[in-house]
């Protein structure tokens, strides 16, 4: 990766952008690549605090309760980032009764969660008539559960195998309970490098479209971008261009978060792991780039506690997801999984004031009323 930090970047150059950010302006792309050339990280917190105050006021950081549902690992496309995957056939490949994801919903719901995030993979067993027999059954008995549901990548599959439009497979899955959609599959939004560690999965273009068609029918999503693989800074840049330039045209995101690859037991091999430094450049970059997004998410799963913590001085305002389960991060290696009053403690302990949330960004936790960013 062509991805090195210049220490020559030109000061007057910073300047400027500086005076923009701070002036609440847009930064351009070549400022965006310019940020991520820049060694000093202080600096960098500096103005992705600045724009974290002028989207998110205040020092309120949230968090919700959740679990990660994977309800099958059984996928054809075999993503070379994916250590979680199972073919179809393979002896580990499994697909989860009705009965025990009802239990997984039931056992979440009884430790305080309100989303369930239900991924899984390509499955070609699988077509609408199944998704929707299992939103109803969940809705029909924890009605109060938010659905986050389904990648993108699924969602076309899914339309594919049923012989649906794509806005007609949104639409049933709408009906039958599908509240919002995670950014999951988007890794980096240049088909260059999607050709190169997932070449049978969608293409840039049909994943924005699949953002834009839910906007359009009014749900809402999330974006997200896996870094520190085979893909330049530049690329990095394009990715969050795409992002910014999807939610100007139509807003389908109420927040964004950013990972690492995590290499273990995959069959992507990389020289050396992205560093936490790496991780904090990109989300302050992340942060003062997306000027239209207002919720930005720490990788709690990818990178810890301590980083998580340093992450909110560098324009994150949402500590994410207490996991009650969580499977594919923790396929590669990763086991950063704690409750919610350890989530409490880090957010107190790092000068920040924590309140639980629901999908939608709204504050659901009894203490004094406060108003969370990003409410629709």
């Amino acid at each position: 990766m062509a991805n090195a930090v210049h220490e020559s970047v030109n000061p007057k150059r910073i300047a400027e952008i500086r005076d923009r950010v701070f002036a609440g302006e847009r930064i351009s792309p070549e400022d965006a690549l310019t940020l991520f050339h820049y060694p000093n990280l202080p600096e960098l917190a500096a103005m992705a605090n600045a724009r974290r105050q002028q989207l998110v006021p205040g020092q309120i950081v949230t968090y919700v309760i959740g679990r990660i549902l994977n309800y099958t690992n059984v996928c054809w496309v075999r993503c070379k980032f994916c250590a979680f995957y199972r073919v179809p056939g393979h002896d580990e490949g499994y697909l989860l009764s009705d009965d025990e994801i009802l239990q997984k919903v039931e056992d979440t719901v009884r430790q305080g969660g309100v989303e369930i995030l239900f991924q899984g993979g390509l499955n070609p067993q699988l077509k609408i008539d199944y998704y929707e027999r299992i939103f109803r059954k969940i809705l029909d008995r924890f009605p109060n559960v938010i659905l986050h549901a389904l990648s993108p990548a699924e969602i076309l599959y899914v339309a594919h195998r049923s012989k649906l439009t794509l806005k007609e497979c949104l639409l049933r899955l709408k009906d039958a309970g599908l509240h919002s959609i995670p950014g999951a599959g988007g890794e980096i939004l240049v088909d260059r490098v999607r050709k190169i560690i997932a070449p049978y999965k969608d293409t840039t273009d049909e994943w924005l479209h699949c953002m834009r068609t839910a906007a359009d029918l009014g749900i809402r999503s999330t974006a997200s971008m896996m870094f520190g693989h085979v893909e330049t800074l530049e690329d990095r840049v394009e990715h969050l261009q795409r992002i910014r330039d999807l939610q100007d045209e139509c807003a389908p995101f109420r927040a964004f978060i950013t990972w690492s690859f995590q290499p273990e037991d995959t069959d992507l091999p990389i020289e050396r792991k992205a560093s936490a430094f790496d991780y904090l450049r990109t989300l302050a970059v992340s942060r003062i780039f997306l000027d239209n997004i207002p919720n930005i998410q720490v990788s709690f799963l990818t990178q810890g506690p301590r980083v998580a913590q340093v992450a909110l001085e560098y324009g994150a305002n949402d500590f994410g997801s207490v996991m009650i389960e969580e499977n594919v991060v923790s396929a590669a290696g990763n086991k950063f999984i704690v409750d919610a009053n350890e989530f409490e403690r880090l957010i107190r302990d790092a000068g920040y004031v924590p309140r639980r949330r629901n999908t939608r960004y709204e504050i659901i936790d009894e203490r004094e009323p406060v108003s969370a960013a990003g409410r629709s």
